[in-house]
């Protein structure tokens, strides 16, 4: 049987997307309990009891109770890390050990919970290797990409495959002088290359010569495909140069975007595609936690209703 209680929005404070959807869960009649695993344990507590009969026990915030048998879904956001501010470094360290192993395990573990993502398979799927090697394993085209320490293994690629990008592999935050900052993707070449590589690994990708981008927002299983049409390399460093008109997707990419999902256990992913001048879609990556409410007031797509049809576990 399909829980009936509440669903569980875990997020941080500040998250438009998510008050968006609250609304209309609220408006449904679907109870939600929204908390922040960041706010552990000064205003967030759990108690769990797991036995030979499951798991029960209930989780509580200031304003909500949620009893853990009867989640119906919980919509992984983009909650904060633990902080214990009060605590010396050794032991600080340890109690975000314990409250990650400790609630993170828990939430990770509810009966009968449909999970929109499980933030372990979020985890897995983050990885951009790993994202590319399931692209390609499911028939996605992707571009030749190098991920590498090695300086003169750079230089090879980018003169075989050039022109070539640098991009992340991941993107944690980054201050300069105090302020947060971006590190963009960007056209590099081989004469840029100095040994400063060997610190790190490092994501290199030839640069697919594009006429437009491509973002694919799945829910479930409905397929939201929208064509992004700008001068830009990385169209997120400038959203005010964009323009949007929602397309019909290529003969067997909505098969791949499912085979893709189910390949690491995800009911959700916002999907990143270049096309080039020949109309060939090419994979370049899907965030599992990615933005999607700012496509539908550009596009008219019901990608607000979806998402509460999907948490909500709405049939028929």
């Amino acid at each position: 049987m399909t829980p009936s209680g509440p669903v569980l929005v875990v997020t941080i404070k500040d998250d438009p997307t998510a008050d968006l959807v609250i609304v209309e869960l609220h408006d449904r009649g679907v109870p939600v309990v929204r908390l922040d695993s960041g706010d552990f344990p000064h205003a967030l507590s759990i108690a769990a009891t797991i036995t030979s009969d499951g798991l029960e026990g209930s989780i509580t915030t200031p304003s909500r109770t949620a009893d853990l048998s009867t989640v119906r879904s919980l919509y992984y956001r983009r909650p904060s890390g633990f902080t214990f501010p009060h605590l010396g470094e050794q032991d600080a360290r340890f109690a975000a050990a314990q409250a990650r192993y400790g609630l993170g395990g828990v939430m990770a573990s509810l009966p009968g919970c449909l999970y929109v993502n499980h933030p372990h398979r979020i985890g897995d799927a983050e990885f951009k290797p790993s994202g590319l090697a399931a692209a390609a394993a499911v028939g996605f085209r992707i571009p030749p990409t190098l991920v590498t320490s090695e300086p003169d293994a750079a230089r090879a690629f980018i003169k075989r495959h050039g022109p070539v990008i640098y991009k992340p592999l991941s993107a944690p935050l980054y201050r300069i002088d105090g302020v947060s900052c971006t590190v963009e993707v960007a056209e590099v070449a081989a004469d840029g290359i100095d040994d400063a590589v060997a610190g790190t690994a490092h994501l290199f990708q030839h640069r697919v010569d594009k006429q437009a981008d491509i973002r694919v927002t799945v829910i479930g299983d409905q397929v939201f495909p929208v064509r992004i049409d700008c001068d830009l390399l990385d169209w997120r460093t400038d959203y005010g140069r964009l323009t949007y008109s929602v397309v019909a997707p290529p003969s067997g990419i909505t098969e791949a975007l499912q085979a893709y999902l189910t390949h690491f256990g995800l009911v959700f992913g916002a999907f990143d595609f270049a096309v080039d001048r020949q109309g060939r879609w090419w994979f370049l990556e899907c965030n599992p936690s990615g933005q999607w409410y700012w496509l539908e007031p550009e596009t008219g797509l019901p990608m607000l209703t979806a998402m509460a049809d999907l948490l909500e576990r709405k049939t028929g």
